[in-house]
């Protein structure tokens, strides 16, 4: 199933950009940070078995508060299969902190790949130029999938596997946050005006935040870091 919010007013002229909304503080910040650039932002949000897919209602108010007139949510249930504390019940959320040289087990396998696969699919039906995305290397470095030479590698695929990358005219995957710390993440937010306060970064699926998970811990660090 998809959903879709949109207006039938968006302008023509301007140039578009996807982006890979969670809901979450870094995804916001990439958002904003699209339209500073002078993008007209298309929202592109996943319902994917999570277990905290109350991250989805903070997408829903990040992109009501930036102005996002069209919005895409799309279901690809990769919890049907596991293989993630995020997708899994039976897998207990992480609390200990992250460990160097392992890759954690709220990484979900394939994640990254499908959703950037599905934004390629959307940017080109939409003309959009290029395709933000909130991955972080410094505070997820145990993730394979957010770090420079997989975006490298992916933009590659992108120019090889449709008909705009023929033609010369392959989206442009930006991640702006890459090499950002989280610290420097919020700093970027604030700056920006993005409205930390409704964003998401909870791995549990209760209505408030845990406070205790790798996640809420992280971000909460830095909130305090770059306040001091």
């Amino acid at each position: 199933m998809i959903e879709v919010e949109n207006s039938k007013d968006l302008q023509q002229t301007k140039k578009k950009a996807v982006i890979l909304l969670s809901g979450g503080l870094d995804s916001a910040t990439a958002a904003a940070q699209a339209i500073e650039d002078g993008y007209e932002a298309i929202a592109l949000s996943f319902r994917y078995g999570q277990r905290h897919e109350r991250e989805l209602v903070a997408a829903r108010q990040v992109a009501a508060a930036l102005n996002i007139r069209e919005h895409f949510i799309v279901d690809v249930n990769l919890a049907q299969w596991g293989g993630s504390a995020l997708t899994d019940a039976n897998i207990a959320v992480p609390i200990e902190g992250l460990q160097a040289d392992e890759i954690p087990i709220t990484y979900v396998p394939g994640r990254n790949t499908v959703f950037i696969a599905i934004a390629l699919s959307l940017a080109e039906s939409k003309g959009a130029e290029a395709i933000y995305l909130g991955i972080n290397a410094v505070d997820y470095s145990g993730y394979p999938d957010c770090r420079p030479d997989y975006l490298e590698a992916f933009q590659k695929l992108a120019e090889l596997s449709s008909k705009v990358g023929i033609e010369g005219h392959a989206p442009q995957l930006v991640a702006p946050l890459v090499m950002d710390s989280k610290t420097d993440i919020v700093r970027r937010a604030r700056r920006l005006g993005v409205p930390i306060e409704i964003t998401w970064s909870c791995y549990q699926g209760g209505e408030v935040p845990c406070g205790v998970c790798d996640s809420c811990r992280i971000r909460d660090k830095a909130i305090l870091e770059a306040t001091t």
